[in-house]
């Protein structure tokens, strides 16, 4: 698979170094999109959307965005599944090569992970690609110029 952003991404250096800019549309469209992922749980349980590794991917992007590195066990808490479900999510993902961890040069103890370049390359296009969409959806929407429906009903889900 072929990202837009390959080319740009491909000289950007690895962990820990400064890579290029994110564009601010993109930004916008993750960070939407994670709060629409906490959002839902108003509406449905949380348990029945279970995407570990959606929610890292979401998460290093925007701390990617922010120039702030994200320490493994946080990552790992932002995924809402048991550490060990994580961190085999974390492997997969590094395998694949969208992320990869480096070591605090501080604290032994300590590891933080990152998207790749090709990891930031896929995430940038994708959140461009929704961005696009979303601006197309919403354009046809204004332009029949009928008005939106009500919602059948409105409830919030609480957990048992």
């Amino acid at each position: 698979m072929t990202f837009r952003n390959e080319q740009i991404m491909a000289a950007a250096p690895t962990a820990g170094v400064p890579r290029p800019a994110i564009p601010a549309p993109a930004l916008a469209m993750a960070r939407e999109v994670y709060a629409a992922r906490r959002r839902r749980e108003r509406f449905l349980a949380a348990d029945l959307f279970g995407e570990p590794t959606w929610d890292i991917l979401l998460d290093l992007f925007i701390a990617a965005a922010e120039a702030r590195r994200v320490p493994t066990t946080s990552a790992c808490i932002g995924a809402n599944v048991p550490p060990t479900t994580a961190l085999r999510w974390l492997r997969i993902l590094e395998a694949r090569g969208l992320v990869e961890r480096e070591d605090d040069g501080r604290d032994g103890r300590r590891t933080f992970v990152c998207l790749t370049a090709r990891g930031l390359a896929a995430m940038t296009d994708l959140m461009l690609n929704w961005q696009a969409a979303m601006g197309a959806v919403a354009q046809s929407t204004l332009a029949t110029d009928q008005p939106r429906p009500a919602p059948a009903f409105s409830f919030e889900m609480t957990a048992d």
